[in-house]
């Protein structure tokens, strides 16, 4: 018996299969030849050494075991294999029933090594995503031990002439200078398909990594080919950070089919174009007011605030001139609706690139396809695994909007002329840059380009005046002004009219307006030939909703005021006494002294008005520029202006407001405040 027993222990030893470092040397014997000379060991050490110095210097991105210093002598033990390429053919596919762990190992590097051997590959080390699955005689050794279904899987998403990686690869140069889809898919293919029914699927980002990555090469190529597959491909699941092939579709295959749907659908990817404009132009920039996506030129009204018009898809922007974008400009600047519009040198517009476009669609029509995934998830059946894929998805093709938005919406469109003279329009074109949103951007450009102007100095308007010229005669009404700078194009695009109404206040009270600016007069008399409440160099306050008054030549301001100015000194020297006669040197004496008195000047002032408590703001600043600006500029002057506040509610304060009011009051440090019942 016991001779029976050792009998067939020796027999059971033999067909032991032999463990992994063994499967290594008899593969490395059988299909190499063994190294003998000096410079083949030094070829292998500085290839090992090279790959373990990757492995150990970016150790996040690769396996913890690969820093280990043992690695560096598997590296050199199943050279010039990689020893990820034994790993997954000894731990994954020796699992099928069919592959034999030697003679299947064997065969399957056989055709792997011959057909890299003909297209000449000088890769240091066979890795995983060096194995050319394109080649059919590899191919069927990869497929043989596995049904036929996954014939098409490799064929549209792993390796082939029209597969999925081959084609994000020639589409994206980054990508394709490495090949980077490509080898990553062969790489997850290789480590995922025999296990493809297994409780715990696929491969980890950092293990396909490890199969994809040499030496002087940047591990984050592969991370963004990895998630750039699994966003495309239909047999790509993805599990947090595990990948697997699988020959059942994935959600993305109907994601694919349901964007293909929205192509006869245009109208609902223009109304959610439309929903992502809106929101990103809720930053107006400099501009007063944005147009987006205006049906016609009625939809735009005629005002004198510089506004931005965006246009839809359906006016792109090219460089040809018979640019639909340009074309659409042209009508919104001449008309609004039936009529012409008066104010021309107030619209700019943008306008989407027509090659960028197609971009966008697709970006719109896949975020469309996978929120309705989302949305009928429970009608689709989808599992746990599926709803999470995506709700990823979804995420990924809300970003690709967000990111492809601003390129394609690049044009910004301006009408110009460059002198009174020019009988046309020109019109400019710029491409917007930066990360603001796109309206931010447009303001930032014209602002730049002095095409939009947010603030206008006194010099400059006075430059304008002369220039053009805006004078009516020898004077021009600051409501013709601002007329005459919402309508012409050859003339700077203010931002509104407050832009011109600051810089006539700022005008007006310079010293040297004379020479750099202008005086201000109420009104003008032409039967008298005089202007009325004229007035320079000091601080006027002027409305900026309905601009009055005149601005009026420095020099014909300069006579007037020189004429007047002898006339008011002669009154201010005699004063009648109201009987018609000058007073006498003798009237002018005081009884008993015989001295002559001087009326003493007045040495206070006091006033009170009442103020449009729903323009406060506007009354309190008129009062201070032009009552109390004049007081405070007296030498050795002390102004104190108190604020009075009284307000009665017959129907009684809500408690909150009478909490808001008291906690103001003491933050704005009211000397005296209350509520009273009675």
């Amino acid at each position: 018996m016991d001779a029976l027993r050792q009998a067939v222990g020796r027999v059971e030893s033999s067909w032991r299969p032999a463990s992994a470092e063994e499967s290594f040397e008899i593969v490395r014997r059988r299909l190499f030849e063994t190294m003998i000379e000096q410079p083949q060991f030094i070829a292998r050490d500085t290839t090992a050494k090279a790959f373990f110095d990757l492995y150990r210097t970016q150790h996040q991105e690769f396996p913890p075991e690969c820093r280990d210093s043992d690695y560096e002598k598997r590296l050199k033990a199943a050279y010039p294999i990689h020893p990820e390429v034994f790993d997954r053919l000894y731990q994954d596919w020796s699992t099928l029933v069919k592959f034999q762990r030697t003679r299947g190992v064997l065969r399957l590097m056989a055709a792997v090594i011959h057909s890299l051997w003909e297209k000449g590959d000088r890769s240091p080390l066979i890795l995983p995503s060096n194995i050319p699955i394109d080649d059919p005689r590899v191919q069927f050794e990869l497929t043989r031990y596995l049904s036929d279904n996954w014939v098409p899987v490799l064929e549209k998403d792993v390796d082939g002439p029209n597969s999925l990686p081959l084609r994000i690869d020639g589409e994206t140069p980054n990508l394709g200078k490495y090949s980077a889809c490509r080898r990553v898919a062969r790489t997850v293919y290789l480590g995922s398909a025999p296990t493809a029914k297994a409780a715990n699927k696929g491969l980890e980002d950092r293990r396909i990594k490890l199969g994809c990555v040499m030496p002087g090469e940047s591990p984050a190529i592969f991370g963004d080919a990895l998630r750039r597959l699994s966003s495309a491909a239909t047999f790509l699941y993805q599990d947090g950070a595990r990948y697997w092939y699988s020959t059942q579709p994935t959600v993305t295959k109907l994601a694919d089919d349901r964007a293909e749907q929205f192509k006869a659908d245009p109208d609902a990817v223009a109304e959610e174009v439309g929903k992502w404009l809106r929101n990103d132009l809720r930053k107006t920039g400099d501009f007063s007011r944005i147009h987006p996506l205006p049906r016609t030129s009625g939809d735009v009204p005629d005002d004198r605030d510089a506004r931005l018009v965006v246009f839809g898809i359906e006016y792109p922007h090219t460089k040809d001139p018979g640019s639909p974008a340009v074309h659409a400009a042209q009508e919104f600047l001449h008309n609004r609706g039936t009529a012409p519009r008066i104010y021309r040198n107030t619209l700019v517009f943008l306008a989407a690139d027509k090659a960028r476009l197609k971009d966008l669609d697709d970006a719109v029509r896949r975020y469309l396809a996978w929120v309705s995934i989302v949305d009928e998830a429970e009608t689709l059946n989808l599992d746990p695994h599926q709803h999470r894929q995506a709700l990823t998805q979804k995420e990924n093709a809300n970003n690709a909007i967000a990111a492809r938005l601003p390129e394609a919406y690049q044009w910004l469109i301006v009408p110009t002329q460059t002198s009174t003279q020019a009988t046309g329009i020109e019109w400019q074109s710029f491409r917007l840059t930066g990360q603001d949103s796109l309206a931010v951007r447009a303001s930032k450009k014209l602002r730049n380009d002095e095409l939009l102007i947010s603030g206008l100095a006194a010099s400059r308007l006075r430059l304008e005046l002369d220039q053009v010229p805006l004078w009516r005669g020898d004077h021009v009404p600051i409501q013709q002004l601002a007329e005459d700078f919402a309508r012409y194009l050859y003339l700077p695009r203010l931002r509104d009219t407050g832009v011109l109404i600051e810089a006539v206040r700022s005008g007006l009270a310079l010293l040297t307006w004379t020479q750099d600016s202008f005086a201000y007069a109420e009104s003008f008399d032409e039967t008298a030939g005089r202007y009325r409440g004229l007035r320079a160099s000091q601080r006027i306050w002027i409305d900026d909703d309905s601009p009055i008054g005149l601005l009026v030549r420095p020099e014909r301001a300069q006579q007037q005021l020189a004429a007047e100015t002898p006339a008011a000194s002669d009154g201010a020297a005699k004063p009648s006494d109201g009987s018609g006669a000058a007073p006498t040197s003798s009237d002018e004496e005081a009884a008993g002294t015989g001295t002559a008195t001087i009326p003493s000047p007045p040495k206070r002032f006091h006033g009170s008005v009442l103020l449009d408590a729903t323009r406060v703001g506007r009354d309190a600043g008129r009062i201070a520029d032009e009552v109390v600006a004049h007081l405070a500029g007296l030498v050795g002057s002390e102004v104190k202006v108190t604020l009075e506040i009284e307000a009665v509610f017959p129907p009684g304060v809500p408690e909150h407001v009478v909490r808001a009011v008291t906690e103001n009051c003491r933050t704005l440090k009211f000397t005296a405040h209350g509520f009273e019942k009675e």
